[in-house]
């Protein structure tokens, strides 16, 4: 079973299917003029520039732009951006991350159109909160509804592994190795505050990931920094490094070095749609409860959350395990990482990567509790199926801290890939929607300048 598993897992996350989410976001690239590049000003203006505006009062049960970004990025911001890019180092060569940047840079455009498509085609539920997502777009825009339900039967699959007993495990396995804990008693505490987290709500949810996210993010990257500047000499070398074994022509040239380029482009490809879950169609789901009326606005929220968590996040954690030296040792996956960060910030880097793990990993818990959540409502709007869902999910926290996930990992990256492939045919057929909605947004953009600077205007 362990080996079917395994050969699954290659065939859904094969060529095909990450050559199938590059090609979407290339597509969107230049449908819309690269617009994750040509309006960056105006991407950043309306992010991060308007994070701490006011939610319209009048709109109670909506939440800000910035607290469903909050959310999403609670869903996508785990274990994989510090645990992961050790990995794909050791697997992939630092010529992965070169090839992670690209899938990200595409993937900007992949998140964008998801998102736009999300908020473009919500509804409200029973009590008039926005709900959205692939399910609703793909019923909605492409009336397809048997194919909706597929993707909300595997994102509610997903969400008990790759959200909730993986992350979970991390949790135990990093609070028991620097501080000696009970896996079990550590798993009912988590499982105890997200089930608080979980009663109250989206608002609730938001709230918690609003204050976790922007503080997490600060604290990684500033602890990062440290170790990077500490090891500032061999930075030259370290991007050096990335971008000659991304090209290097030993590599390219076939053979067992072929074999390590194609490995070190799919890792880092792969790797980026981990990190960012761009195409995945997760995301979305949270981005749809804004407050915020246009769908392009809050698609450049999409932009800004992948750039963040993985141009970003993984990026320096990739330049510190590259420049500690460690990559050529036989360390690997966490190991490497605790290895990398103790070699420059010593004995505190086992207590700073545990506490960015729990944080991280809690985050993850609780923004993917939505994402399940608002697929179970979405296939039966009982108040009992949701509250049995709920129930399910807090008791597999406690099951995942105290079991070996090997095979759950593996059950969590196929779910992933079987949402991602009704979210990309839908995405895809609806893109006329998307590219239409952007070519109003800058045309509605280039109208407001050219008034501005008109003398009539003033």
């Amino acid at each position: 079973m362990s080996q079917l598993l395994e050969r699954l897992d290659k065939f859904i996350w094969g060529p095909v299917t990450l050559l199938f989410m590059a090609g979407v976001g290339i597509y969107f690239t230049f449908r819309t003029g690269f617009f994750q590049i040509f309006n960056i000003k105006d991407i950043f203006s309306q992010t991060i520039g308007s994070a701490f505006k006011k939610k319209n009062k009048s709109d109670k049960n909506s939440i800000s732009p910035f607290a469903a970004t909050a959310t999403a990025l609670a869903g996508t911001m785990g274990t994989g951006n510090i645990v992961g890019i050790a990995t794909a180092l050791v697997a992939g060569g630092a010529g992965a991350i070169f090839w992670m940047w690209v899938s990200s840079f595409f993937g900007m455009m992949t998140k964008y159109a998801e998102i736009v498509l999300a908020v473009h085609f919500r509804t409200k539920n029973q009590k008039g909160e926005n709900v959205g997502g692939p399910m609703y777009y793909i019923e909605n825009g492409l009336g397809k509804r048997w194919l909706a339900v597929l993707f909300a039967v595997f994102c509610i699959i997903a969400s008990f592994g790759i959200g909730n007993m993986t992350q979970v495990n991390s949790i135990v396995l990093s609070m028991n190795s620097s501080l000696n804990t009970n896996n079990l008693i550590i798993g009912i505490i988590v499982a105890l505050f997200a089930g608080i987290a979980l009663i109250g709500g989206v608002k609730r949810i938001a709230g918690i990931t609003s204050a976790i996210i922007p503080f997490l993010s600060i604290f990684y990257f500033v602890g990062s920094a440290v170790a990077l500047i500490i090891n500032a000499d061999k930075l030259p070398q370290a991007f050096n490094q990335i971008i000659t074994e991304a090209f290097d022509i030993k590599a390219v040239s076939g053979g067992v070095f072929g074999y390590a380029f194609l490995n070190s482009v799919r890792l880092g490809f792969s790797r980026g749609v981990f990190s960012n879950e761009a195409g995945l169609g997760s995301a979305p789901i949270a981005h749809a409860a804004s407050a915020q009326t246009s769908p392009v606005k809050q698609g450049m929220w999409g932009i800004f959350e992948v750039f963040l968590d993985t141009v970003v996040v993984c990026t320096i954690t990739a330049l510190v395990i590259i420049t500690s030296g460690m990559l050529d040792t036989t360390y690997d996956g966490a190991g490497l990482t605790l290895a990398s960060y103790s070699q420059s910030l010593g004995s505190f880097a086992s207590y700073f990567l545990m506490f960015s793990i729990v944080l991280f990993a809690f985050a993850t818990i609780i923004g993917w509790a939505y994402y399940g959540e608002k697929s179970v409502e979405y296939l039966s709007g009982n108040k009992n199926m949701i509250l049995l869902y709920r129930c399910v999910y807090i008791a597999c926290i406690v099951i995942g801290s105290v079991m070996s996930l090997n095979t759950v990992w593996c059950i969590s990256d196929i779910f992933n890939g079987l949402m991602a492939i009704p979210n990309l045919i839908a995405v895809t057929v609806l893109s006329p929607v998307v590219i239409s909605l952007t070519k109003d947004y800058k045309k509605g953009l280039s109208k407001g300048k050219s008034m501005k600077k008109s003398p009539e205007s003033k």
